[in-house]
């Protein structure tokens, strides 16, 4: 069995080794959850919520040793992480818990003369679930809360660098009650991924990821009928008016291009200021940023490491090719010199609209500033690219702040601030981000099927007559 050393990315140190899942024991982990899912689809809402919370509970009870596991991994830091991202995690599976009890269709009515029609929601099946190394935590519980939730069964594929919280998770719910093949963790690279996705049972393909890797698994599904939800890369913009207070965009926006260090697909990587504030902005920006401290999980910093050696040439690669093409680095753009794979918030000016840093997913601390003149110009530009992801507005004039939301091609628009999400509401994109919806209801609506139920209680009308299918 293939072993894989998972590495400490803040102090390049080996942490542990995890075994990989043989390929040869694919088919029946998937067969597995398909013969779980007769039984759990038919679940009562109520069940299902009461195994829900009972989850959340138990992983509350082992709070400090999940996060260990997650800093570790991840290297971000342990405030960030017990004081922010498990708590939050807890309030999602509690939201999709509470949702569970609401997995309905519509109202009954009659449509056709003579029939009673209804829609009820059935569980979509068996889901796949892969997840990203950046948020290992939050992204499970955001891919197998939906999916319980809706009375689906679930084979959770982490990260290979980071997988030991969605062990734990997997573990924790075998010991609250979840059946055996409800929730399965797998382990490994892409070959296991692949194996999971085409995979003649596998009903669904959920995945948070690169661009790249959803549109191989939509290569690798085209040859049968799964259903996709991607949610994928993001550029995301900030437009910032002149009216806007320039100390408040410079700290929400290098908080923005800095948390996770930047390693977050909604993270604030372009910024549009008119040309009026443009150098007020950047000197806020600047200021902040340089203020941005590093260090392990347990330093006390602002921000970790990136994570792994190769990402961090690939963020500093962007950032060397930009300034050689003539941009100016108002800030960072240099590889400290100690252990870790840190990075320093890093601030661009002088770029074009067709620059690589401008239109590219770096995923590294790296913000990229440009001018505009007019409301127009700022929608022309932050709509072109690839990417729909996330995109925030900064102006104290609301209505001209609705009217550039309204305009923006995202699926998430914040006004006068950048990246806060909530449980009730769904959270995805369009475009080269994807398709698909986390949190919120419309997440459980996802990982189910409508379907029609129609009664024949009277005889037909001649004019109704008979409407073949």
């Amino acid at each position: 069995m293939n072993e894989r050393a998972l590495i400490n990315p803040a102090t390049e140190a080996v942490i542990t080794t995890i075994p990989d899942t043989p390929l040869a024991d694919i088919d029946g982990i998937v067969r597995a959850a398909a013969a779980a899912g007769t039984a759990w689809g038919t679940t009562l809402p109520g069940e299902r919520a009461s195994l829900l919370h009972r989850l959340a509970d138990a992983i509350e009870v082992e709070a400090d040793s999940i996060c260990a596991l997650e800093v570790e991994e991840t290297g971000k830091p342990w405030t960030v992480m017990r004081d922010g991202e498990l708590p939050f995690a807890l309030d999602n599976l509690r939201f999709f818990a509470g949702a569970a009890r609401s997995v309905d269709g519509t109202a009954a009515g009659i449509f056709s003369t003579g029939y009673t029609s209804m829609l009820i929601r059935r569980p979509a099946g068996v889901v796949v679930a892969i997840t990203p190394w950046n948020f290992p935590l939050i992204m499970a519980i955001w891919k197998l809360g939906a999916a319980l939730a809706a009375g689906c069964t679930v084979v959770l594929k982490p990260a290979p660098a980071t997988p030991r919280s969605s062990i734990r998770i997997a573990e924790l719910a075998l010991q609250v009650g979840f059946p055996p093949g409800v929730l399965t963790v797998v382990t490994g690279d892409a070959a296991v991924g692949e194996a999971l996705v085409a995979h003649p049972l596998t009903d669904m393909i959920t995945l948070t990821g690169s661009s790249g890797t959803g549109r191989r698994i939509m290569t690798l599904a085209a040859g049968k009928p799964a259903r996709l939800h991607l949610e994928l890369g993001g550029k995301a913009p900030l437009i910032v008016f002149a009216d806007a207070d320039p100390v408040a965009v410079g700290q929400a926006a290098a908080l923005a291009a800095s948390y996770s260090s930047g390693q977050d697909c909604t993270a604030a990587t372009r910024v549009y200021v008119e040309r009026s504030a443009h150098d007020t902005v950047v000197a806020a920006l600047a200021e902040t940023m340089r203020g941005v401290t590093l260090g392990g999980p347990y330093d006390g910093a602002d921000i970790g490491p990136l994570i792994t050696s190769a990402h961090r040439n690939r963020v500093h690669g962007f950032v060397e090719r930009a300034r050689a093409a003539g941009a100016t680095v108002a800030c960072g753009g240099a590889v400290p010199d100690r252990p870790g794979w840190f990075y320093p918030p890093t601030l661009i000016t002088g770029v074009e609209q067709s620059s690589e840093i401008v239109r590219d997913e770096v995923f590294g601390p790296v913000l990229a500033v440009l001018p505009f003149d007019t409301e127009d110009e700022a929608v022309a530009l932050a709509n072109d690219t690839q990417y729909g992801l996330a995109s925030s507005v900064w102006t104290p004039q609301v209505d001209r702040a609705l009217r550039v939301a309204h305009r923006l091609k995202v699926g998430v628009t914040w006004i006068n601030d950048h990246l806060p999400i909530a449980s009730e509401m769904p959270h995805g994109g369009r475009g080269a981000s994807g398709f698909g919806k986390d949190m919120g209801h419309d997440s459980i609506d996802d990982f189910s099927v409508a379907q029609h139920v129609m009664i024949k209680h009277a005889e037909p009308t001649a004019r109704e007559g008979f409407r073949p299918a």
